[in-house]
C-alpha cells in the first residue's frame, strides 16, 4: 500500500493478510488491559479466523499492518462509516492500534497513525474517531499529539 523509510529500516503498510493474525493477536494480548479479554495461543481460536474473514470481506474496514523487514510490528482497524450528519458525510473510526513491544516509541504507532489519516482523507472522510481506555494516559497523550481532541464522553455497553 505504501512506504516510509526511516534510517536504515523501511516501514511499509498493507491490509493484513491470514497468515499476520498470529502476529496481531499476539500485540493484541501484550498489554495488561488486552491480556485480560484476548486468547494468544497456537492455534488461535476460530473466533479470530471469522473475525477476519468478516472484516477482510468487508469494503468499509481495513485491517492494516505496519511491516518492517517483514516482521508484522504493528496493527489498526479502519471502518468507514456513513453519515447523514456533516451534511452526509464519511467518518473513519480508528480500533484496536497497537505496536509490538520491542518497536514502541520508535515512530511506528505515529506513522501508522498519519497513514490512517490520509487513508481517511483519501476516501473523503470528513472527520476520524477513535477511542481509548481512561487508563491508557500515554496512548491518549500519543492521540492529543497527532491533533486528536476529546471534544465527546465515549460510553460503551458490553454485551
Amino acid at each position: 500500500m505504501s512506504r516510509l523509510h526511516s534510517g536504515n529500516d523501511e516501514l511499509t503498510f498493507r491490509l493484513a493478510v491470514r497468515e499476520d493474525l498470529s502476529a496481531i493477536v499476539q500485540m493484541l494480548a501484550d498489554d495488561p488491559l488486552g491480556a485480560q479479554r484476548e486468547s494468544f495461543s497456537d492455534p488461535l481460536p476460530d473466533s479470530y479466523h471469522a473475525a477476519f474473514d468478516t472484516l477482510d470481506s468487508d469494503p468499509n474496514n481495513e485491517l492494516v499492518v505496519a511491516v518492517n523487514h517483514d516482521a508484522v510490528i504493528g496493527v489498526l482497524q479502519l471502518t468507514f462509516i456513513p453519515s447523514l450528519t456533516h451534511r452526509g458525510g464519511w467518518r473513519a473510526l480508528i480500533e484496536g492500534v497497537r505496536v509490538a513491544s520491542g518497536a514502541r516509541a520508535g515512530g511506528t504507532g505515529g506513522a501508522l497513525m498519519r497513514w490512517a489519516i490520509e487513508r481517511a482523507r483519501q476516501r473523503g472522510c470528513v472527520m476520524i474517531q477513535l477511542t481509548t481506555d481512561r487508563s491508557r494516559g500515554d496512548a491518549l497523550r500519543f492521540y492529543e499529539r497527532l491533533g486528536f481532541v476529546a471534544s465527546h464522553h465515549g460510553m460503551k455497553l458490553k454485551l
